[in-house]
């Protein structure tokens, strides 16, 4: 299985770039870049406008990214996760249409609060009995009125003694409401702490005036990441920096000051002496450096 995370975020921008726009959301003039995670793995940085709906284009990178998985692997079970600003009717037909499982998040309604009070009565009713936040989980049928069809609709009914707290997620996954919510949904909050390693690498360094310009310095700052990425999961298993952010390897590991000469066969840098993480260092290299090559005598 593969689960893939859609969402888009802001890069706030401060000059007269092209396609500049003012969003009323983030409260500024940004762009609205679309990133699609597999896990830790960087699929898309896609730049965007902000004068669009947050799920522009969603469609048509799926249908890229679907095409290109299923070349690699015909029966692999592809989901889609994302927030309630991707829950379009047409990505979830064409979902529905091409095997692609969704967990998406619902904006609430007056109609799906009235559905989900068999599921938000009792947590109302267990949370006044014991005084404790409680959580209970559901599913019904749903279809709102701009959709093709009805679909299925997972409820978590929460009450805390800040009040209720319902959720809604539209899905075309069998399975325990429960399970989907915490251990499949909850999970794509992961990717926040990957939108932010995208910062940590410059993407926000869209100053450019030219749109495609922009675009391109995202994709250098994209592939930044999946460098690090690699670094971490390769170099760095089973090190003190295993877990560490982009941010946090780049400046404890790779921002070392060093001393650079150069001749006509080689390039040498010495690095500083006093580098307190110097074992660290040689040690990835070890495991980065490719065995030289065997040079036959003939």
């Amino acid at each position: 299985m593969i689960v893939l995370d859609f969402d888009a975020t802001d890069l706030p921008i401060h000059g007269d770039q092209e396609r500049r726009f003012f969003h009323g959301y983030y409260d500024s003039y940004c762009f609205l870049p679309l990133y699609v995670f597999c896990g830790d793995q960087l699929l898309v940085p896609y730049l965007r406008s902000s004068r669009i709906d947050a799920a522009r284009n969603s469609r048509a990178l799926l249908k890229l990214l679907v095409r290109r998985l299923r070349q690699a692997w015909p029966n692999v079970k592809i989901v889609v996760r994302a927030d309630r600003g991707f829950c379009r009717w047409k990505f979830m037909k064409w979902c529905d249409a091409h095997g692609v499982y969704y967990l998406l998040g619902l904006a609430q309604n007056p109609m799906l609060l009235k559905k989900a009070l068999p599921w938000t009565v009792p947590a109302e009713w267990h949370f006044h009995r014991t005084n404790q936040k409680v959580r209970i989980f559901g599913s019904f049928g749903y279809g709102a009125e701009t959709w093709d069809r009805e679909r299925r609709v997972i409820v978590k009914a929460e009450h805390t003694d800040k009040g209720p707290n319902p959720r809604f997620l539209v899905t075309n996954l069998p399975g325990d409401p429960h399970e989907l919510y915490d251990d499949l949904y909850c999970q794509r909050g992961e990717m926040e702490n990957r939108l932010k390693e995208q910062l940590d690498l410059f993407a926000g360094r869209t100053s450019s005036h030219y749109f495609l310009n922009n675009q391109f310095r995202l994709l250098l700052a994209g592939a930044a990441y999946i460098l690090t990425e690699t670094l971490r999961r390769v170099g760095l298993k089973g090190t003190i920096l295993e877990n560490a952010q982009a941010g946090t390897i780049r400046t404890k590991l790779l921002k070392i000051g060093a001393l650079v000469k150069s001749s006509v066969r080689r390039v040498v840098f010495h690095l500083a002496g006093g580098f307190p993480l110097q074992s660290l260092f040689r040690q990835i290299v070890a495991r980065l450096t490719l065995p030289a090559p065997v040079l036959s005598s003939g």
